[in-house]
């Protein structure tokens, strides 16, 4: 999966989760939970998306690498 497209997936899962959350505006060493104020469900819940969508399984050791949109990205692209 390349950047761009850990972007795309990262994006429609925060639309399901989080839909009035603006991710244009979020830093991209921000972090993600703050930032779009997500609960643990709705972090949980991206984190399935993320699952589904990329067919990688992502356990909670994994989730240190979910802290910012640019952690995700790279962790999504196999970086």
């Amino acid at each position: 999966m390349t950047p761009d497209q850990a972007r795309h997936v990262i994006e429609e899962a925060v639309a399901r989760v989080a839909p009035d959350a603006d991710l244009a505006s979020l830093a991209p060493d921000a972090d993600l939970r703050d930032g779009l104020e997500l609960d643990s469900l709705d972090f949980l819940r991206f984190v399935e998306i993320l699952t589904e969508r990329t067919g990688r399984q992502i356990t909670e050791d994994d989730y240190q690498h979910l802290a910012t949109l640019a952690s995700t990205v790279k962790f999504l692209a196999g970086g």
